[in-house]
């Protein structure tokens, strides 16, 4: 999975807000892969980093998979095939919602 090219629908572009939470903001395009079916029985969720604008959809690489170690939900990080970035960078733009979760990023 890790690698592989996806195609992110995004419902939650940069700079918006969370549809009930209306205190979160999201700094980064936030969206699901359609198709695939997670583990809550809902599709696939994905951060896309590195793109500095709202975007409505994005096709890019999984660089990585966050895992709520006390959620049953995993999410996808997607990014530009030509960029990379390590943990804590990662961590660092996703922070806004995963510091509220304990996790841990798989590479």
């Amino acid at each position: 999975m890790i690698g592989d090219i996806v195609t992110v629908t995004v419902d939650r572009p940069l700079g918006s807000c969370h549809p009930e939470h209306k205190d979160l903001y999201y700094p980064v395009n936030y969206g699901y892969i359609k198709g695939v079916t997670a583990p809550d029985g809902e599709e696939q969720d994905a951060y896309i980093l590195g793109v500095g604008m709202p975007v409505k959809e994005f096709t890019g690489k999984i660089i990585a998979i966050i895992r709520r170690l006390d959620d049953v939900e995993d999410k996808w990080v997607v990014c530009p095939e030509n960029l990379t970035l390590d943990k804590k960078e990662i961590f660092e733009q996703v922070k806004f919602v995963e510091q509220y979760f304990r996790s841990e990023i798989i590479m």
